[in-house]
This record gives C-alpha cells, sequence and structure tokens, in this order.
C-alpha cells in the first residue's frame, strides 16, 4: 500500500535520493512550499507542493523525471513546479503574488535557498493584486449562479477560493509593511488590523476550507454574500492606494 507522509518532512530524505538519481549535479534545489511549509498540513487531504530548480542542462532530461514523478504523486506530492533560476529572478514583475507566498511559506530541502533572497518591486505587486481581485471577484459571482444557491455547492465554491484569497492577502500585507504571517488565521487576524476587513467573516471561510464549519442553509448564503462584498471592497482599497 502507498504511504502517505505523516509529516513532509518524512519525505525529505527519499525525494531527494530519487531526484538526484535523475538530476545530479543539475539539480539546483528541492524546496517545499505551501501549505505543507506554512504548518497547514493535513494528512491524506493537502497535498505536498514542490518546486525543484535545476539547470538548463537539466531541464534537458526532464523526461528522465516521469517515474519518479508517477511515483511520488501516490504520495500526495503534486507535479512539482520545474524551473530555472533565471526563469525564477526574471519573472518576479509578472508574478511576484506566486514567489512572494512561496518566499513567505517554504522550507529548503536541498541545495540552494533560491528563494530567501527575493525582493519584489511594489507597483509590481500591487497590479497583481488588483489583477488577482477582480478576477476571483468575477469568478465568485459566476461560480454563485452556477451554485443555484445549494449549500454544498456553495461551501465547496467558498473552500477552493480561499487560498488564492490568503494569497492575495500576504501580498496585500507584504505591500504594507514587507513581512506576512505564515498561518492563515494571523494573515486574516493582521488584515483586519491593517484594511479593516470583517475578521469573523474570513474566520468562518477558514472553518469551511478546513472541514470545522457546521453551519447550513441559509447562514451560508449569507456568509457566502458578506465573503464577496469583503473582496469587493477590498478591490476599492486596492484601487486607492
Amino acid at each position: 500500500m502507498t504511504k502517505i507522509p505523516n509529516n513532509p518532512q518524512d519525505a525529505f530524505v527519499p525525494l531527494t535520493e530519487d531526484y538526484m538519481k535523475v538530476f545530479g549535479k543539475e539539480l539546483v534545489s528541492l524546496i517545499l512550499y505551501g501549505s505543507a511549509a506554512g504548518g497547514s498540513y493535513i494528512k491524506g487531504k493537502s497535498d505536498i507542493n514542490l518546486l525543484v530548480v535545476l539547470t538548463q542542462e537539466g531541464m534537458d532530461k526532464l523526461g528522465d523525471s516521469f517515474e519518479i514523478v508517477k511515483y511520488w504523486q501516490k504520495r500526495r506530492v503534486a507535479i512539482p513546479l520545474v524551473m530555472t533560476k533565471n526563469f525564477i529572478n526574471s519573472s518576479l514583475d509578472c508574478y511576484p503574488i506566486e514567489f512572494m507566498n512561496m518566499k513567505n511559506n517554504h522550507t529548503l530541502i536541498y541545495g540552494e535557498n533560491v528563494l530567501e533572497k527575493l525582493e519584489f518591486h511594489p507597483e509590481s505587486i500591487r497590479l497583481q493584486i488588483e489583477r488577482e481581485l477582480k478576477g476571483k471577484l468575477l469568478l465568485l459571482r459566476e461560480g454563485y449562479l452556477e451554485t443555484q444557491g445549494k449549500t454544498l455547492a456553495l461551501k465547496d465554491l467558498i473552500s477552493r477560493s480561499f487560498t488564492a484569497i490568503i494569497s492575495i492577502f500576504n501580498a496585500l500585507l507584504y505591500y504594507k509593511q514587507g513581512t506576512a504571517p505564515h498561518e492563515r488565521r494571523d494573515t486574516i487576524k493582521e488584515m483586519s488590523k491593517i484594511y479593516k476587513i470583517d475578521e469573523d467573516t474570513f474566520i468562518q471561510c477558514a472553518d469551511i476550507k478546513e472541514g470545522n464549519n457546521k453551519i447550513s442553509g441559509k447562514d451560508v448564503d449569507d456568509l457566502f454574500n458578506k465573503y464577496v462584498r469583503q473582496i469587493a471592497n477590498i478591490c476599492n482599497i486596492v484601487d486607492s492606494l
């Protein structure tokens, strides 16, 4: 039977060994990022997200990793992001939120910590925040119509959107003060202080994301509408930055 790690750190040594067998000296870094690095990992539910940094020569050997990627997928290690250092450094203006969140929640498994010293231009951050927030707002409204107001569908819509919203919140906090928390509930509390969001609305959404919220029926519909109104209000705040 395929064994899912109780703790992501349980996989560090065999992961490194497997990737070293394929890429050898062309492997620059193995880096854990996301919930597994930020303390929100739930065995059997959370994926283990992996950044694999290769030399350009290593990219030519990518096809040699098919078997190990398949093997680790069965152990809830998601298909990795594979990049070169040059790609990372030249993409910070395009994807500051993604790289910022990797930097904020990561654990070095092997090699060079290519995330540690990344720096981001404030205007690149603000522009992506605005674009991402408004895109999520449109998708939430569209998704609401698709759910027909059904409780389980609404909960699923909140859950599926929530990770991206927290990532945007972390970017907003980084934009304002140069740092962001590691835990999603700390992010919500900090957002409440800095940007005056309704903390309770997002804490309830966090409960739904984590499978701990028992509300149903009209209460879910009310929560969803508060959630959307809060995001629309944050869009207005970002416009004024």
